[in-house]
């Protein structure tokens, strides 16, 4: 646990230390230069990475129920695709709306 906290801590002031740049540039200096078009497609590319990257642990998690429900009461079969659909849908939706907030954003990063 403790050394999964590390890596976290890592990645965060990894992440977090990449926007200082971005920061320290005059407001008027990120026109000019492509620091800030390279920073705004590293965090839609990172942003919906994360987004994906959820999404399917989510997935595995709902379809691993499903089956061990199935699994404990084969008699509930027909109960169990409903909400089994319906969560991987609700899941899968969220990533289509952060791809389409991406695809929105980075034409416009500059």
């Amino acid at each position: 646990m403790k050394r999964n906290f590390i890596r976290l801590s890592i990645c965060m002031l990894t992440v977090l230390g990449s926007a200082l740049t971005a920061l320290a540039a005059e407001p008027g200096a990120a026109a000019e230069t492509s620091v800030g078009k390279g920073l705004g497609y590293i965090g839609a590319v990172v942003g919906f990475g994360i987004a994906a990257g959820l999404c399917g642990l989510g997935q595995g998690r709902i379809a691993a129920a499903a089956c061990e429900g199935l699994a404990r009461n084969p008699g509930a079969y027909k109960g169990v695709p409903l909400p089994l659909i319906l969560g991987l849908v609700f899941i899968e939706t969220l990533v289509i709306f952060t791809l389409v907030v991406v695809l929105l954003i980075v034409p416009q990063a500059k």
